[in-house]
């Protein structure tokens, strides 16, 4: 599934109408690499697999479910019903037989792949063997440098806009207000699928827009820094350690997820799984020797537990700077 944030006002949701992110009119074919690449020496796990790549049109990480129809802006808040109708497609091409199958994602798309994964695997035949990858969409409940809780306030605006309540899981909105359910660490306790996380701890969407958003900078001092690790300084480098241990702190226990997968590399990075050059090639970002693609295929395949830490920035020599989303 594709990434492309959110909407979380009609004004913002409008501009997205008018272009890829809102209307498959403005749409261009994309190529298929990393995890969804056919090059066996590059893929060697999933590259004669079925792939499919969800194009994101709807703003809430197709949760969105809302009857009435803005009259003058004809906006269709309805996200979830373009999943629910792209996956019976799937389903009735062949996709009701699988024996094996991944709901992966990145970005807004790594979201959406948490969020219905149980519900992708209870659609496929009960032998299936399914489990779900989120790449760069372990957004976390954080602070901001100033102390708010930023984007805890635009995920909820987003939920309040898209009417996203009914298609969050209920295990998450049974526990908690449901905005949080947009972040991952409440969602993750009580999901029955397996799930690979890989992320960045230093990702650069959530220093941009979780820990600097640009509310919390009104003079810019971190205009740099935000764009570039390597513009940091000192004191700014001490803020994203802290905020590395806020994010390592909100991932599942490994000793008491067995079935969750991890791939936390020190990179100032987001979304590493679309692209052959981060996922398995030589100089792919790497963590102990082990490459994303490995750590990814050794976790699917039960062949190893699959779980990597990395170490503190600027530790990682073998990271890529990639803005992809």
């Amino acid at each position: 599934m594709e990434g492309g944030g959110w909407c979380k006002t009609p004004e913002e949701c409008v501009i997205r109408k008018g272009n890829f992110r809102g209307s498959s009119k403005f749409m261009k074919p994309l190529s298929f690499s990393g995890i969804l690449g056919g090059n066996q020496q590059f893929n060697p796990d999933f590259y004669n697999w079925n792939r499919v790549k969800v194009r994101y049109c709807d703003g809430s990480s197709f949760t969105g479910d809302v009857e009435e129809v803005d009259s003058k802006t004809n906006l269709h808040f309805r996200g979830a019903r373009v999943w629910d109708a792209i996956i019976e497609d799937l389903l009735n091409k062949g996709m009701s037989k699988a024996k094996s199958a991944i709901l992966s994602g990145c970005s807004a798309g790594g979201l959406a792949a948490v969020l219905h994964c149980d519900k992708f695997k209870d659609l496929l035949p009960p032998s299936a063997f399914v489990k779900c990858v989120s790449d760069a969409g372990y957004f976390i409940d954080g602070t901001d440098i100033t102390g708010n809780k930023f984007v805890r306030t635009s995920f909820k605006n987003v939920v309040t806009l898209h009417g996203s309540v009914k298609n969050l899981p209920s295990s998450c909105t049974s526990r908690v207000s449901p905005e949080l359910c947009f972040f991952p660490q409440h969602v993750l306790p009580t999901m029955k699928t397996p799930l690979f996380i890989l992320n960045a701890a230093y990702d650069s969407w959530q220093i941009r827009n979780i820990l600097v958003p640009s509310a919390a900078d009104k003079k810019k001092e971190w205009a740099k820094c935000k764009v570039d690790i390597k513009g940091c300084s000192s004191s700014q480098l001490v803020t994203l350690q802290h905020f590395r241990d806020e994010f390592l702190s909100a991932l599942p226990k490994p000793e008491q997820s067995p079935k969750i997968g991890m791939f936390i590399d020190s990179c100032f990075a987001h979304c590493q799984s679309g692209a052959q050059d981060s996922w398995n090639a030589d100089g792919s970002p790497s963590i102990q020797k082990m490459r994303i693609g490995k750590a990814v295929g050794d976790w699917y395949f039960d062949r190893a537990v699959s779980q990597r830490v990395d170490c503190p920035y600027p530790c990682n020599q073998s990271c890529i700077d990639n803005e992809d989303d």
